[in-house]
């Protein structure tokens, strides 16, 4: 077993690109999506200590939280292409906390930014309005890129999970057998 889990480290580890993602949910201020990370990097910690340390339950949560982690990227995949009435430009992402947006949105490939002086009639001071040209990809369609390499990550991650809980579970018939035979030539 010890074999099997050194070929999974690599797999699982490539899992913590979340904290990748997480660092740009933190600049956005996207509270939604910030918590999702957070857990989401927890679990796979977890299924890390667990495949190191030979411990199938906790290769069960991790492919328990897989399958959320993979129902919530479709989410994402689904809120930022609009997808059945959802709107990009809601606050749901900061469970209207604040009016921040994805980090993208300002600071994508080629954007430019301009930030424009607010005007006279009936602004407040501290408001500006920001102008952004010149994105060589939309800000949600580099969502939707993350949410994909994520899905297609935890897929991989949750087929391999699955082989090494029945290869675990192989692994115990086998020594209560061999238990049993041991008791019954020695016993």
């Amino acid at each position: 077993m010890l074999g099997l889990a050194t070929h999974e480290l690599p797999l699982l580890s490539l899992q913590l690109s979340a904290l990748e993602r997480q660092i740009f949910d933190f600049l956005g201020f996207q509270w939604a999506p910030i918590l999702g990370n957070f857990l989401h990097i927890i679990v796979v910690i977890l299924g890390l200590f667990g495949t190191i340390q030979y411990r199938p339950r906790y290769i069960m949560v991790y492919t328990v939280w897989t399958a959320l982690w993979i129902t919530w990227n479709v989410f994402i995949i689904c809120f930022y292409l609009e997808v059945g009435g959802l709107s990009k430009d809601t606050d749901l992402m900061t469970f209207n906390i604040s009016v921040h947006r994805s980090w993208w949105r300002e600071h994508g490939p080629g954007c430019v930014r301009r930030v424009l002086p607010p005007s006279a009639h009936g602004m407040m001071d501290d408001y500006t309005y920001v102008s952004v040209t010149g994105c060589v990809l939309d800000f949600q369609y580099l969502e939707v890129i993350h949410s994909a390499v994520q899905i297609l990550l935890s897929l991989v991650g949750f087929v391999y999970a699955c082989y090494v809980i029945s290869i675990s579970m192989e692994e115990e018939d086998t020594c209560k057998y061999c238990s049993t035979s041991l008791r019954v030539h020695f016993g």
